[in-house]
């Protein structure tokens, strides 16, 4: 445990539940975990008790990947965890391939509705489509925009091209049908009228629309990717929206949570449930700040692209998968600064953009 993690509370210490099993965090709540193929090996998914229409069974948040070791983590689950009770809908937070990837499979298997933001819904269905459009993790249109920035070898920029199906086998199809979550909404997870009001919270920055919930009466936020306890949340500029700014979308969508109570329980997809709220938020500002100082001190030594301040805000090497992310990550850095004024872009005699301090 690193010394920020020692500023935050872990209430259920190092106890995790086995892929398949679930661990009660909260009065009808429960957490799942699932193994995922990355460097970032797990997500959290959450399982809450609930009743619609008058029928008693269980939401889902979040869904894992698709492949055929989540599926059978989830048939474990509906065997031995559901209590003879059915899943009566799937709620997902953000359309990352670990959080909405298995949503087909689940809303088939139980014939419920998929809730989403409508960004997010969307997001999904153009790139599980497979053309690479709005996918930093491959394709033709990912190669081209790493170019732009910097990323010049071109062993790398032919892997990124023979990712084009990535997010497709991930993700490999949608509901054709979804109920739209807005920021404010309450929406009524639970048999118990006290406590069933979860108030929907979206950010932005990480994803286009990402959901959390919060619920007053048990105090507990489910996160999402928005705040996680050990690792700061990526935030990509992605080839659609090239001249984007998410890096100060996202410090400003932190701004929401700090308003919730000192002691709320965080639900995050990845690590451990934890308390500081507050506390975590001051770091990951602080993380920011710092990354954006050094980030300003290359420009002004020489002009930089993003794929330089990779290693300036990084240190560390990086296989083409996490590169994508990092990249990505030290291009939100730079746009922070140019849209505020203190760097400027330039496109040089070779098509690269670099950014150098004003004045």
């Amino acid at each position: 445990m690193n010394a920020l993690e020692h500023q935050l509370q872990y209430p259920f210490g190092e106890t995790m539940p086995e892929p398949g099993t679930r661990q009660e965090v909260a009065p009808g709540v429960y957490w799942l975990r699932m193994p995922l193929p990355f460097a970032l090996d797990h997500i959290n998914l959450w399982l809450l008790r609930d009743r619609i229409d008058g029928r008693d069974g269980w939401t889902i948040v979040d869904c894992g990947i698709t492949n055929d070791t989540i599926k059978a983590h989830w048939e474990t689950i509906f065997a031995n965890e559901l209590e003879g009770l059915p899943v009566l809908r799937v709620l997902v937070t953000h359309c990352h391939p670990d959080h909405v990837g298995l949503a087909h499979w689940l809303c088939k298997h139980w014939d419920v509705r998929l809730w989403m933001s409508l960004g997010d819904y969307m997001s999904a269905r153009v790139m599980a489509g497979g053309s690479g459009v709005g996918s930093n993790a491959g394709g033709d249109f990912a190669a081209s925009h790493f170019a732009r920035h910097g990323m010049v070898d071109p062993d790398n920029l032919e892997k990124l091209r023979a990712r084009k199906s990535y997010y497709p086998s991930l993700v490999p199809d949608l509901p054709t049908q979804y109920r739209r979550l807005m920021d404010g909404d309450t929406v009524k997870i639970g048999a118990d009228p006290a406590t069933a009001s979860w108030r929907v919270i979206t950010g932005y920055g990480h994803a286009p629309e990402h959901v959390a919930l919060f619920n007053p009466a048990t105090n507990v936020l489910i996160s999402g990717d928005m705040v996680l306890p050990r690792i700061s949340t990526n935030v990509s500029v992605f080839d659609m929206e090239p001249e984007a700014n998410p890096l100060q979308l996202y410090l400003d969508s932190l701004g929401k949570y700090e308003g919730l109570p000192k002691d709320v329980l965080i639900l995050p997809s990845h690590g451990r449930p934890f308390r500081n709220l507050h506390t975590r938020i001051n770091q990951l500002r602080e993380h920011h700040v710092d990354r954006l100082a050094e980030t300003l001190a290359a420009c002004a030594e020489k002009p930089c692209n993003a794929h330089d301040i990779v290693s300036v805000i990084f240190r560390r090497q990086f296989d083409i998968h996490q590169l994508t992310f990092a990249i990505g990550e030290a291009l939100a850095h730079l746009h922070a600064l140019w849209h505020r004024g203190e760097l400027v872009r330039v496109v040089g005699d070779d098509g690269v953009i670099r950014f150098k301090k004003a004045g």
